[in-house]
């Protein structure tokens, strides 16, 4: 055959044959290739959450065969060890009941996104050492990307993208194709599940599976209205289901709570054996989740160790971040009802207030005014109770378990629940805008696609504008520069500690063991120093230095860190009794490292 037919021939297969799918399927991953590297390059920042950092400082341990130890050591950790190693009287060499002077167990976090941030680590070339040479990772020789932050960035970019293609598949099987497309258009235009994708948070993991879990529920619906229902096929389904959710909790502990609309569901709508899916869901979420929680138990008396008492924190019991930094925390106080109240009426306000742009999108307005629609399919309006039944599960989780790193933080947090139903939620507005758009007379029928793309664009105005000038700084400083962290950190040996302001930050960028900044000053820095191991290095970041001068420094006692900066500070002396008075040049006045010697001048052995 001539060249010249065999092109032709090419050329009509492309366009009239089968092969214009593959070339549509091409230019859509081309086009969200595009936009991820369009996004990276216009509003990248490295990690900036702590939870994010002290997840990568996990995996690190985990992927170097350090077990599940943390460097990021919070002194309510060191107390419940402590009593619980006491009570059980174990010896311990040196009395070390706390686990500081060796590999510290990690009692604050599930374990899932740790191993797969591992497992990732293992397969790719991460880099902890800041490189200055290659162009992408600096600007002019200056620091602007950390690497490690980058790979975990992409990984998450790419859970995002699995998110996407769940919610068009969901779309589809409840809607049609064009609710499924522009559902999947305002998932991944959603600027905040992009910020999630950068923040190093579990959350896209966890929203992954949670629409696998409702992709389970969909099927389960659909057989127990079939005529041959399939029973066994239904009850893998409901295991599926249930391990999702399992799952779910070991990445995020109040995800588990998702458990309820689940079992109401099986309850309501799994046909006639619900008795038998019930109890099923509800055995292999207790044999998944069981011994991860043995394992808290015998390490700190607690189940869910440090994250037990999250109800607590930010209360008027324990604010900001108290409970969490204090060795000796008066926990008979927890005790009652009351603060709990509070809690949840004054965080609840905050949720409402972002319910009409769940997700980060207006067109979450739309699913609200869309609960007064009547749809004709049974699974719709199933599926929409199941919606319904998270979204009152979520909130009052939510505003429990909220604590200070919701007020540092106020949307882009792991404690942000409801963020798990925006594709769900776009997946109903859509389909409400639909129906309006269905009611609007155009006086032609090719204006409906102009209508449905301003639609779009207008749901997506956070992403056009995180797209736009000015470039987003990548360096989240204030309070975290990794190069200072690393060169600090080097000027310490590996089994020495640290204590700070920023911990999760010295352990991630650092690589060295730091204990949260203690209570006060005074007893509380001593009973960690003289009793549990010598703190010989101390770095306060912005995080204290710029804090509020009567509320932060002066209010709180003479031995506040507050009242310690002024003195460091303004009257240039440390405190007397101090141990460590040794200080590099550079730091002050919005930074300060103290050491017990010169230490810039040795090499650390």
């Amino acid at each position: 055959m001539p060249l010249a037919d065999v092109i032709q021939s090419l050329i009509h297969k492309l366009e009239m044959g089968g092969g214009a799918r593959y070339l549509r399927a091409l230019a859509l991953v081309l086009a969200v290739l595009g936009l991820a590297v369009l996004y990276n390059s216009c509003a990248y920042q490295n990690i900036s959450t702590p939870e994010g950092m002290d997840s990568a400082q996990l995996a690190r341990n985990l992927a170097t065969h350090q077990g599940y130890t943390t460097l990021f050591i919070r002194p309510l950790s060191i107390y419940l060890l402590q009593r619980r190693n006491q009570a059980a009287g174990l010896a311990s060499t040196n009395f070390d009941y706390a686990e500081v002077r060796s590999a510290h167990p990690d009692i604050e976090n599930p374990p899932v996104y740790p191993f797969v941030l591992a497992g990732l680590m293992k397969i790719l070339p991460f880099h902890y050492t800041i490189e200055l040479k290659r162009r992408f990772w600096n600007s002019g020789g200056v620091f602007q990307i950390y690497q490690p932050d980058f790979l975990i960035a992409v990984f998450n970019q790419i859970l995002l993208l699995a998110a996407v293609v769940l919610t068009f598949f969901i779309a589809r099987k409840l809607f049609d194709p064009g609710v499924a497309w522009l559902s999947a258009g305002l998932t991944i235009g959603s600027a905040l599940l992009w910020r999630f994708s950068t923040s190093g948070l579990p959350t896209l993991l966890l929203l992954v599976l949670f629409l696998g879990l409702t992709w389970c529920l969909i099927q389960i619906e659909e057989l127990a209205r079939a005529a041959e229902p399939r029973p066994k096929f239904v009850l893998a389904l409901v295991v599926a289901a249930a391990a999702l959710a399992a799952v779910g909790a070991l990445t995020r502990y109040a995800f588990g709570w998702v458990l309820v609309p689940l079992v109401l569901f099986l309850v309501f709508f799994s046909g006639q054996r619900r008795v038998l899916h019930v109890l099923t869901a509800l055995g292999v979420f207790v044999a998944l989740l069981s011994p991860w929680l043995l394992r808290n138990y015998l390490l700190s008396g607690m189940p869910f160790g440090t994250a037990t008492f999250a109800a607590a924190g930010n209360t008027h019991l324990f604010p900001r971040f108290q409970l969490e930094r204090s060795l000796h925390p008066e926990l008979a106080k927890i005790f009652g009802l009351r603060p709990y109240l509070l809690k949840m009426m004054v965080n609840a306000r905050g949720i409402v207030e972002h319910l009409p742009t769940l997700g980060g999108s207006w067109s979450s307005v739309l699913f609200l005014a869309g609960l007064l629609l009547g749809f004709r399919g049974v699974a719709i309006r199933r599926m929409r109770w199941f919606l319904l039944m998270c979204l009152g599960t979520f909130f009052l989780v939510q505003a429990l378990g909220e604590t200070q790193l919701s007020v540092e933080n106020p949307e882009v947090n792991s404690e942000n629940l409801m963020v798990l139903l925006a594709p769900l939620v776009f997946i109903y507005a859509t389909s409400f805008f639909y129906t309006l758009l269905e009611q609007m007379v155009l006086p032609i029928i090719q204006l409906r696609y102009v209508v449905i793309a301003l639609f779009l664009v207008l749901s997506c105005l956070s992403m056009v504008f995180a797209l736009l000038p000015p470039k987003t700084n990548p360096v989240v400083y204030p309070p975290y520069y990794p190069p200072e962290l690393q060169q600090i950190s080097g000027w310490m040996r590996r089994d020495e500690l640290m204590m700070s302001d920023v911990p999760w930050a010295v352990a991630w960028y650092g690589d060295r063991q730091c204990v949260w900044l203690t209570l006060n000053a005074e007893d509380q820095f001593d009973a960690v120093n003289y009793w549990i191991k010598p703190v010989q290095a101390l770095y306060l970041t912005p995080e204290t230095m710029d804090g509020r001068f009567v509320s932060d420094w002066i209010r709180p006692h003479d031995y506040s860190w507050g009242s310690f900066v002024v003195q460091a500070v303004l009257e240039n002396q440390v405190p007397p009794k101090f141990p460590l008075r040794h200080e590099p040049t550079g730091f002050l006045p919005d930074r300060l490292f103290l050491t017990d010697r010169e230490r810039w001048k040795m090499i650390p052995q």
